[in-house]
């Protein structure tokens, strides 16, 4: 069941499945967020879920990290669905939690219902040992093939060397092979002075670039520095014409207000005016139709005096 489950990992809330009745997505953010610190306390996921666009970042990161570090495979459909459906997709990690917590050894078994709840499972250290372990592995396999030709090679190597061993050293060939060497030697220490003595110049010329920039500088800050003592000429026109743009827009205002007002009045009086004239048309309507009832009522007492 889940919520035992959660509950024996240590969950600090009481859940039950009534709080999926309806989609509660902060509930399981809440629960992956939790899961996954408890699979791995150093993960760097974020739980951020305020705006629909972080939802769906950390539903995807939180899937993408089960699929990587747990072989884990989770619907992220289901899960931002938030409802029943996933809590079967919450139940794929609690169950590897729960099933690691209960193969730590038989004492943690026999331990009390409270005192399991309270235990703290750290899967993380158990992770990084067993990627460890992986490497190492590798690592081996690969040494050993290594090993295993350089052995299969072994019975030739082996004649070679007794024949280079056994073969008398020669002082000429000894001697050529020595100077080649130590001429191999010298060019190399000629190419790194010459590289040297190419940092020095290009130090040099970096250095004059520099002073120069600072130079540049400097007289840019003293000119900005002098521009913004100076007050332009126009300022004057510019502050008056402000002034003067200020008053406009008051009065703008204050006419626009005044017609706003002008012309809901209008819409009023008109309105009223509208429904007088249908209430009068009503009217006339009314005695329209009561005289035809007259008209009609004196037409039949004359027939029948007749």
């Amino acid at each position: 069941d889940f919520t035992e489950m959660m509950r024996a990992l240590g969950y600090p809330r009481l859940i039950s499945m009534e709080n999926f009745q309806t989609p509660n997505f902060m509930l399981v953010s809440e629960v992956l967020l939790w899961l996954v610190k408890r699979y791995e306390p150093q993960s760097d996921i974020p739980g951020d879920v305020e705006t629909e666009q972080d939802r769906v970042f950390f539903i995807k990161a939180v899937a993408q990290f089960m699929a990587t570090k747990a072989h884990i495979k989770l619907n992220t459909k289901k899960l931002y669905q938030a409802d029943g459906y996933a809590v079967k997709e919450l139940l794929k990690v609690t169950s590897v939690l729960y099933g690691a917590m209960n193969t730590q050894g038989g004492e943690r078994a026999d331990l009390p219902e409270e005192d399991s709840s309270k235990f703290k499972f750290d899967l993380g250290s158990k992770i990084a040992d067993l990627k460890a372990a992986r490497q190492l592995a590798s690592e081996i396999t690969s040494k050993g093939a290594v090993l295993y030709d350089l052995l299969g090679k072994e019975v030739e190597l082996r004649e070679a060397r007794t024949e280079s061993i056994a073969r008398p050293l020669e002082i000429n060939e000894a001697e050529k092979v020595m100077k080649i060497a130590i001429n191999s030697v010298l060019e190399e220490v000629q190419k790194t002075k010459d590289m040297l003595s190419n940092v020095a110049l290009d130090e040099a010329s970096l250095e004059a670039k520099i002073e120069k920039r600072k130079l540049e500088l400097e007289r840019s800050q003293k000119r900005l520095q002098t521009l913004q003592s100076v007050r332009p000429a126009f300022m004057d026109e510019y502050e008056k014409i402000e002034e003067q743009l200020q008053k406009q827009y008051s009065t703008y205002l204050e006419k626009f207000r005044n017609l706003t007002y002008m012309e809901q009045l209008l819409d009023d009086h008109r309105r009223t005016e509208q429904e007088m004239f249908e209430e009068a048309a009503n009217m006339l309507r009314l005695i329209q139709n009561r005289l035809k009832e007259e008209e009609q009522h004196l037409l039949k007492s004359g027939s029948k005096w007749d």
